[in-house]
């Protein structure tokens, strides 16, 4: 009854009597920006948005009002108006965390739980939850307050051995704070703190209402001396090594707690109905004396939300045993990758996420793409273990969903699971050929009858509004195309089925980009059949890197490569204009890879550029502001970023075409400095496990391969191109 009622009739004279836009008509003309589409946004999308918006509101009621306060790094940098993070605030819906959404994980290989770490030091040990801080408050009233100190006064780094530990170190005026956090095999989240101060003082751990994204409630506080620890919200505990020498207390209306220290206090717990109560355990110094102190929060809370249980008995060196190494004489790349494997270590110990923090849910696009270096570089069974959850997040009608409106994921599936086997050399299980050959179907039937494409939708968010993506088809085009080969050489006829929908799929392609006059597309591929070249256009790379439908060097591909190259970069990486508004360190790597892949020398200096984006801790968010170069779109640790760092190295050594293997065609040439030695290795190949080593003078090829060996072929840089001859191994290096 209720859909046959008027609504938009009662909506539009609602709207006129209170003299408000008529939502009705408003939301029509927003969606005439976009190809019609099934779904106007993914429904997950949405809900996040709320969420985070949500948060914003309260930003703005809790932030502006109160800048009085100990704020966290990003508030302390986007309030000031003297800092180029500044960010004017007037007609701003919310106020969120738009210029450094920059933290790294600390964990364990077999715990998905992730306390992050920003650059400041703030430590949140619960996901979304409130943090701790570290100050040093003097006598005279001098005070170090990480998250105000200038970038000469404080450095970070990430030890990746034998944990992980983000090392925090600030001095300023006499007084100096080192940190140290990490997760114990107890699954703790442990900071290590030495503070030193040249007058007498007080170590201060405060405890704040608020997260690197904005603020996070605390109602209850209570110290209980007993345990030495406070008690936050009746959910988590913060322990101390030592008693206290003080407590501090405070709710809203007294104001921060920070603004009275050492200031004098009998209460051991507070509540706070506004939930912004804030405490602090004050620790005496002693000038020129060093105090140590270890401050714990066990992770009981989000370990009881996981689906499966944790194994924080799972060591890192287990972990990455037998995975790929990398060797190279430049320290900082090399680092870039052992952390990059890390990550993708860490955001895999039970579902795989693309980040620890605001990308801490599933989507097909990031888990296919960071389930491929995974499988690379050794971590087989891991990749096994995801792959194998694939089938129950299928829709009985064959769609791989993860978000509504999408269309990309079951070319996604089909491709990396075409990849697992050829890599694995083990075809898909049962259960999973079953849901492949459901995902073969439903891209049959989703295909519109008119074009031969796939529906417009909101794809890759990233590449505009909803719209007839090319790239969504060629995933679909690459998927068939790897799985109709396998299923092929299996003797499964259902190959056939399969063969002929992804020649369906080339032809409807090619007679789509054939259409578009040349006045729009200058000879390239831009994102959509309707649209003009713009930053979209990073989407239909993906024909080259990584599903090579395409040859290296194929014209249209360099002609779309070179114009993004030439009008959507900025500071020597690749600038995404719509929705990430900053650089963005995989699309970067990704043109990177086409220009290797056609042995054009460019690709070199976008892996360079690339290594100077990566944060002290050897990070990328999901984007980068071209000011601050702080993070200012997405999780603030992308895992599809950690991904494609491992690519390029990988690539750089060891790519693969469809009838041979290529080696060493990425080596920099500072990499072969007189007496290094780079080395990759191993890593998993459609041929089999290989590893590479090379000098200044040769380069050697360990193999060893399941089958017939494929063809070899040494391309380094600036050398000449050596094709190997059966069996060889050694090969010299010629200067051209």
């Amino acid at each position: 009854m209720f859909r046959w009622l008027p609504w938009k009739f009662f909506v539009k004279h609602a709207a006129r009597r209170y003299g408000v836009l008529d939502p009705a008509n408003f939301l029509a003309r927003i969606r005439r920006f976009a190809q019609p589409s099934e779904v106007a946004e993914p429904l997950e999308l949405l809900r996040a948005g709320i969420v985070f918006h949500a948060r914003g509101l309260v930003n703005t009621k809790a932030i502006q009002h109160n800048l009085d306060w100990v704020w966290p790094y990003w508030v302390e940098r986007q309030f000031n108006p003297d800092d180029s993070s500044f960010v004017p605030r007037a007609f701003s819906f919310s106020h969120i965390n738009l210029t450094h959404r920059n933290w790294t994980a600390v964990g364990r290989p077999g715990v998905a739980v992730y306390p992050i770490v920003d650059p400041r030091g703030l430590v949140t040990p619960l996901h979304d939850g409130w943090s701790l801080d570290f100050w040093i408050v003097g006598d005279s009233g001098q005070s170090l307050l990480p998250s105000q100190l200038d970038d000469h006064a404080i450095s970070q780094q990430l030890l990746l051995e034998p944990e992980l530990v983000v090392l925090t170190h600030g001095e300023i005026q006499g007084k100096r704070i080192e940190l140290a956090t990490r997760m114990s095999p107890s699954a703790t989240c442990i900071s290590d703190i030495a503070a030193r101060s040249e007058e007498d003082g007080w170590l201060v751990v405060a405890i704040r209402p608020y997260n690197p994204e904005g603020i996070q409630f605390i109602q209850e506080l209570a110290f209980h001396s007993t345990t030495r620890s406070f008690r936050v919200n009746h959910e988590a505990s913060v322990r101390f090594s030592d008693s206290p020498d003080a407590l501090r207390l405070a709710h809203y209306a007294e104001g921060d707690v920070g603004l009275d220290l050492p200031g004098g206090d009998s209460r051991q717990e507070i509540h706070c109905e506004v939930g912004m109560a804030t405490g602090a355990a004050l620790f005496r110094l002693r000038a020129g004396t060093t105090r140590e102190l270890a401050v714990e929060v066990p992770l009981d809370r989000d370990l009881r939300s996981l689906r499966t249980p944790a194994d924080p008995a799972l060591s890192w060196d287990e972990a990455l045993l037998d995975q790929a190494r990398l060797d190279l004489p430049d320290a900082r790349m090399k680092f870039l990758y052992d952390a990059a494997l890390r990550s993708l270590l860490l955001l895999s110990a039970d579902e795989l996420v693309p980040g620890p923090y605001t990308y801490r849910r599933f989507w097909f696009r990031d888990a296919c793409l960071m389930l491929h270096p995974m499988l690379l570089c050794g971590q087989l069974d891991r990749a096994t273990r995801i792959l194998s959850t694939f089938p129950r997040r299928q829709t009985f009608a064959g769609y791989f969903l993860s978000q509504e409106g999408e269309w990309d994921s079951n070319g996604q599936v089909l491709w990396i699971a075409a990849r697992h086997a050829e890599l694995s050399g083990e075809m898909p299980g049962l259960e999973m050929q079953q849901a492949l050959k459901k995902a073969v179907r439903w891209l049959a039937k989703k295909r519109l009858p008119s074009t031969g494409l796939l529906p417009a939708g909101f794809s890759a968010e990233h590449l505009g509004p909803n719209d007839f993506y090319y790239w969504d088809n060629y995933w679909a085009l690459a998927g068939l195309r790897a799985m109709s080969r396998l299923w092929q050489a299996d003797g499964d006829p259902f190959a056939d089925e399969a063969q002929k929908l992804a020649a369906d799929f080339a032809e409807s392609i090619r007679k789509s980009i054939d259409t578009i006059p040349p006045a729009r597309s200058r000879g390239a591929i831009p994102a959509a059949p309707g649209r003009r070249m713009d930053a979209g256009a990073i989407g239909s790379m993906v024909a080259d890197y990584p599903l090579q439908i395409t040859a290296p060097g194929d014209p249209q591909v360099m002609k779309t490569a070179g114009f993004l190259l030439d009008h959507c970069c900025h500071q020597g990486g690749f600038f995404q204009e719509m929705i990430h508004s900053g650089i963005n360190a995989y699309l970067t790597l990704d043109l990177a890879q086409t220009f290797l892949r056609a042995g054009d020398p460019r690709f070199a200096r976008l892996i360079r550029r690339v290594a100077e984006l990566a944060s002290p801790t050897g990070q990328w968010p999901e984007a980068i502001h071209p000011r601050t170069l702080g993070g200012c779109m997405g999780d603030g640790q992308h895992g599809w970023a950690a991904a494609e760092w491992i690519m390029m190295m990988r690539n750089c050594f060891v790519r693969e075409e469809d009838d041979e293997l290529v080696l060493g065609s990425g080596v920099l040439p500072e990499w072969l400095a007189k007496g290094s030695e780079p080395a990759f290795g191993p890593t998993l190949t459609r041929w089999g496990r290989v590893s590479v080593r090379l000098n200044s003078e040769r380069l050697h090829l360990d193999a060893t391969w399941r089958g017939a060996a494929p063809r070899v072929r040494v391309a380094l840089p600036g050398h000449l191109s050596i094709l190997a001859t059966p069996g060889q191994r050694e090969f010299p290096l010629l200067p051209i």
